[in-house]
């Protein structure tokens, strides 16, 4: 008879962990004035880990019809991400892929399909996180989508420029700590994002 009060104790302690629920932000994206798709992000955190998304889907015409798929799936533990797996489809047709995990004391960097790279130093903050908190006092970051350290820099005015490995530049606007705009060299698609309110 005691197995049953051990086992509804049990029960509701795993149901009351805490779990900080869902935020959810998105973001119109702005091609030549016009809105050419939607960028959704999303944070969960269970225990110690917080898990991000972010999907994002732009339909423009440039010569052709073009329909640019972005999705990140990145996990954090203790703070440090631990695996991050960026996707990106152009036309329904992979255009690349980068997987990063935390493995042995090391980040092993895949790009499609090959190993690239290691990263030693422990990663606490990542692109994914400038949209969920203003990078004060962060002079570099970890992007998942091309698998290296990228710099950022103050503007003042709560306005930062991050810029990647390849010397392309992405700018990004604060109020209050939330970011309301960011103006974005893509690679195939230079683009404006505008938060929603």
């Amino acid at each position: 008879m005691i197995r049953l009060p051990i086992l509804i104790g049990l029960l509701v302690f795993i149901a009351t962990k805490s779990t900080v629920p869902n935020t959810s932000k998105y973001f119109d994206i702005v091609l030549k004035d016009k809105i050419v798709g939607v960028l959704k992000v999303s944070q969960n955190t269970k225990d110690s880990t917080t898990y991000y998304q972010s999907s994002a889907v732009i339909k423009t015409r440039l010569i052709k019809d073009f329909e640019v798929d972005y999705n990140y799936d990145v996990s954090f533990n203790d703070m440090l991400l631990k695996k991050a797996n960026v996707q990106i489809t152009v036309n329904d047709k992979p255009h690349s892929e980068t997987i990063t995990l935390w493995k042995d004391g090391y980040y092993q960097i895949t790009k499609n399909s090959n190993e690239e790279n290691t990263i030693v130093e422990p990663i606490a903050y990542t692109t994914i996180l400038l949209y969920f908190q203003e990078p004060v006092d962060i002079d570099r970051c970890y992007s998942e989508q091309d698998g290296s350290i990228n710099h950022i820099v103050s503007l003042g005015n709560h306005t930062y420029k991050k810029i990647n490995s390849q010397g392309k530049e992405n700018t990004y606007y604060y109020n209050n700590g939330i970011l309301k705009k960011a103006v974005i060299d893509g690679g195939i698609i230079n683009f404006e994002m505008v938060a929603r309110d």
